[in-house]
């Protein structure tokens, strides 16, 4: 079994778009995946809910942060939302468990600012101090006409953190969120331009899982051959929840 969690101190730097994403990817590669909302404000869970039923499945997992117990037997991937201001006892329990954290992060200074102080707490863990625990970041809603995303990741040498890139703030994402959907769910041709930005974070996933024991039918496996009936309907409802 292998966990993600996707951490950071501060509300609204995309934590949840992440975990839904990564949590889609992993169900169209034909893998069981759990997405596991530790956050209060369930905004994962609520994604799973809006979830087209036509689409791979997703397990819901709602955690209690202050009872945090570690992931149910039998689940093969798990991908974690967890809520800003996640310090202390209740960070330590769920690195205890993960075997990677993605830190969103914003472009402005106090965002990378309260991310210093949050990579320094994680590091310090006992997992993560000894390598156990592979710690990257993302930059987050970045706007592509500025020079922000060069900030963060100059910001993210000096933190001697693996870099993934930016995704780049676009209605897009909203949408998806809204229904329930991530980039993933559409067919490439229509979304080459946002798969772009999102092909360093999905190597970065990957390369995760490999790293994890093997199991029979690894993710990195290529999918079942889809028919044309099924690739018609899914493009077709696809297509409609696009114009809605």
């Amino acid at each position: 079994m292998t966990v993600i969690a996707i951490i950071n101190p501060k509300g609204g730097c995309g934590k949840s778009t992440l975990a839904t994403h990564f949590a889609a990817y992993l169900s169209l590669h034909k893998s069981e995946v759990m997405l596991g909302d530790v956050d209060r404000q369930q905004s994962a869970r609520l994604w799973l809910s809006l979830r087209p039923e036509q689409l791979p499945k997703i397990h819901g997992w709602s955690v209690d942060e202050n009872n945090f117990a570690r992931p149910p037997a039998g689940v093969r991937h798990i991908v974690l939302d967890t809520p800003g201001g996640f310090h202390g006892f209740s960070l330590m329990k769920v690195t205890m468990s993960a075997d990677a954290i993605l830190i969103p992060t914003g472009a402005s200074l106090f965002d990378r600012q309260a991310s210093t102080n949050y990579v320094q707490e994680l590091k310090q863990l006992p997992r993560v101090a000894a390598g156990k625990c592979r710690l990257a970041c993302v930059g987050m809603r970045v706007d592509g006409r500025t020079k922000n995303g060069a900030a963060i990741e100059r910001w993210a040498e000096e933190q001697g953190l693996e870099y993934l890139g930016c995704v780049r703030l676009a209605q897009a994402y909203i949408r998806c969120l809204e229904q329930g959907l991530s980039i993933f769910d559409f067919p490439t041709e229509k979304v080459e331009t946002y798969l772009k930005e999102w092909r360093p974070l999905t190597q970065w996933l990957e390369e995760v899982l490999a790293a994890a024991p093997a199991l029979p039918g690894s993710v990195l496996q290529r999918p079942e051959k889809t028919t044309a009936a099924d690739l018609a309907a899914r493009h077709s409802m696809l297509t409609s929840l696009r114009a809605s």
